[in-house]
């Protein structure tokens, strides 16, 4: 009898040593991989079309990005769907590091806009840190006759239903942006949808829309050129890039708020080694005057923050958004 149990206990003791041996092997193995990362090109998603205000940033960081970790970073423009097909696409990848997703402020919208998402917005996503925020602007042909945010709501109300908008596609930032205004100002601007801001402003300066909000990005040079007029940024306070474009606010809605941000997100579940090496690189170059500069001459501002941040960031603009949709009942087209 006590042979057995002395059999058994060894048995037990031995399953336990290689349980323990495969743990640390693994362990170790994964240590490697990551001191190693990456040893091939990373695909950046970016769920917009070229052109676009997320295309810009995300070619300015991944640029730069992949010199620093010493391998490319290819950029897979994945516009449409409201961001739900790029998200999705990255939500489903292998965490390893290998596949990155160029979120923007959608992503804090689409839980409060959408009843059902293939994702959870913040349990199948690694969060690596806020690339850039901006606050969004409005922009009108000239042909319109407004010249800010007060002409543009008398216009309106003038003639309901009859000035057109477009936007990056229903649920997008610059979607709910004018739905906002929609509800707080008592009009009707009609809704647009594009598959990115790029088409959207294309149209604008071609006159067959009236306006559009969208990010000072691709908007700005049309403004500086004088084929579109800046109405209004959509930020509590005045941008340091343009100063002199007054908010949406000091129009007489206090309560209006509306910015768009990148953050750059992984898979669920990616290795802390890959998340901190990706970090590290990734805020070096946000942080950088060059990119810096170059953000800020475009209305935008680095961020640079830590993956914890991050996260509580983005749980706090999914509770905002989520509030201001049910309020103004708004849903994706």
């Amino acid at each position: 009898m006590t042979s057995k149990k002395y059999v058994s206990t060894s048995l037990v003791l031995g399953a336990i040593a290689l349980c323990a041996a495969a743990f640390a092997t693994n362990a170790a193995n994964a240590a490697v991989a990551a001191e190693a990362y990456p040893q091939r090109a990373i695909r950046l998603i970016i769920p917009y079309p070229p052109a676009g205000a997320g295309d810009i940033v995300g070619r300015m960081l991944s640029s730069r990005l992949g010199e620093r970790l010493g391998q490319q970073l290819v950029i897979d423009n994945r516009g449409g769907g409201g961001q739900v097909i790029a998200t999705e696409m990255t939500a489903k990848a292998a965490p390893d590091g290998y596949t990155l997703l160029l979120a923007s402020a959608t992503h804090g919208v689409n839980p409060g806009l959408r009843d059902k998402l293939p994702y959870d917005s913040i349990k199948d996503f690694t969060p690596v840190t806020l690339v850039a925020s901006s606050p969004l602007v409005f922009v009108a042909h000239p042909a319109l006759g407004v010249s800010n945010i007060k002409e543009l709501v008398a216009a309106a109300k003038a003639k309901p239903g009859v000035i057109t908008y477009g936007s990056s596609g229903p649920g997008t930032g610059g979607h709910l942006a004018v739905e906002l205004l929609n509800w707080l100002a008592g009009i009707k601007l009609v809704h647009i949808p594009y598959k990115g801001a790029g088409p959207a402003l294309i149209d604008l300066v071609g006159g067959q829309i009236q306006v559009v909000c969208t990010s000072p990005l691709p908007a700005m040079p049309h403004v500086k050129a004088g084929r579109l007029r800046a109405l209004a940024m959509t930020g509590s306070t005045r941008s340091r890039a343009a100063p002199e474009i007054p908010t949406v606010a000091e129009a007489g809605y206090g309560a209006y708020q509306a910015s768009l941000y990148y953050a750059l997100l992984g898979p669920a579940k990616m290795p802390p080694a890959i998340v901190k090496r990706l970090h590290t690189e990734a805020v070096a170059v946000i942080k950088s005057q060059e990119m810096s500069d170059q953000l800020l001459s475009q209305g935008a501002e680095g961020g640079g923050n830590t993956p914890q941040e991050l996260e509580a960031f983005l749980r706090a603009d999914i509770d905002r958004w989520t509030k201001v949709i049910k309020q103004a009942q708004i849903r994706a087209d």
